[in-house]
């Protein structure tokens, strides 16, 4: 008896030190150790307090009545005695065989032998401590009987109570394994998605850039006094988007301002063969916005419309937003090219991919009629997506 209870400490330290190796694996981070090992104690809590009413329920009937407390102490000190073999097994098949069986690659039939021998040592564990620990204290005065230890409906009960905890351990463990794989998918979709949007604003940006440079050559060349203006308008736009491109979202009145700069500097360069109409209706002017992803599209107009033609160019921009829902048409004259099919090139391409990203809730209307350009565009802009 007393060599057993050695035993038995020996193999409740194993079982500690394999729960301390399993919190410890891979971890770097004391913090992701000690919630590893909390989860792991609330399990063996919660299954010992199980456990210790079944046993309670089981030997009661053994005692006097008027002696409850003591059979509360006697079925916490059985659930004790038979934890070492189970703890053993669980943290075996928990860290040793379930990662070699989900890395099969032909191991199957080394491996359910050692499963198996595992499985009875553990079994054999858990009937020795039944029949030289429970039986011993339940009968006390009886010689106890070591072939009881392969009594086949008692094996049968340890087979059960063994293979339980260790079924429950690896399901959690299988359950949180899918759960952080689920997570590690998501992550890196919104990695790719956000490199992704990245990319399609430095796209926009240098194509803007040089646009704008075009301006100030053709002004340059005609030594022309309005180009330290639209100089100065380049360099607060280039500010901009240097310093404030980058954020998720500014307000819809940043937004409108920089739209407005825009504009301006192509005025300068087209003067009076340019009549433009540029109409605001907003009902909050804090309300959030994916930065520069208008301004292609007035881009467009300019390019596509004035900067294609000799003639008088007619180009009209309304903006309303009202409730969250942002209303962006843009119209721009241009001359009959023969075709009527859109062809989305860079800049419209681009933002089409960053609404796509950015919002789950938009309509984007692209018209190429014969005589005129029609951009429609309208976003609930509370349906950014976080990315």
């Amino acid at each position: 008896m007393h060599l057993y209870i050695k035993f038995c400490r020996s193999y409740t330290i194993i079982g500690c030190w394999c729960f301390y190796c399993g919190c410890s694996g891979n971890y770097s981070d004391i913090h992701d150790v000690n919630k590893r090992f909390l989860r792991h104690l609330l399990f063996w809590l919660a299954y010992c307090i199980q456990e210790t009413l079944i046993e309670y329920a089981w030997i009661h009937g053994y005692y006097d009545q008027n002696h409850q407390a003591k059979v509360v102490l006697q079925a916490i000190w059985f659930c004790i005695s038979l934890l070492p073999g189970k703890i053993a097994f669980t943290y075996w098949v928990l860290y040793k065989f379930t990662p070699q069986a989900l890395n099969m690659r032909g191991r199957l039939p080394v491996l359910i032998p050692q499963f198996i021998i595992a499985f009875l040592v553990a079994i054999f564990i858990h009937r020795l401590a039944g029949n030289y620990i429970l039986m011993a204290e339940l009968n006390p005065g009886k010689p106890v009987d070591f072939s009881e230890v392969y009594n086949p409906n008692k094996v049968f009960v340890s087979l059960l109570d063994t293979g339980y905890v260790a079924g429950i351990a690896v399901a959690l463990k299988l359950f949180r394994m899918q759960i952080e794989h689920l997570r590690n998918e998501k992550d890196l979709v919104r990695e790719k998605l956000g490199t992704e949007l990245k990319f399609l604003k430095n796209q926009i940006n240098p194509h803007f850039l040089f646009n704008t440079l075009n301006n100030i050559y053709s002004l340059s060349r005609k030594k022309s006094d309005k180009a330290p203006e639209i100089v100065l308008k380049l360099s607060k736009l280039l500010r901009f988007i240097l310093y404030e491109s980058g954020k998720d979202t500014i307000t819809i009145a940043e937004e409108i301002r920089i739209l407005e700069d825009y504009v301006e500097l192509e005025k300068i360069r087209y003067n009076d063969r340019l009549k433009l109409t540029f109409d605001k209706q907003i009902d909050d002017t804090e309300q959030l916005i994916t930065p520069l992803i208008l301004l292609p599209f007035i881009e467009n107009a300019f390019k596509h419309g004035v900067s294609e033609t000799t003639e008088e160019t007619c180009i009209a921009i309304s903006i309303v937003l009202k409730n969250g829902n942002l209303s962006f048409f843009v119209n721009n004259s241009k001359e009959y090219d023969g075709a009527n099919d859109v062809r989305e090139k860079i800049g419209l391409s681009n933002v089409r991919r960053q609404l796509e990203l950015m919002y789950r809730d938009f309509t984007l209307v692209i018209d190429n009629l014969a005589d005129n350009f029609n951009v429609d565009l309208k976003i609930n802009l509370n349906s950014h997506a976080a990315i």
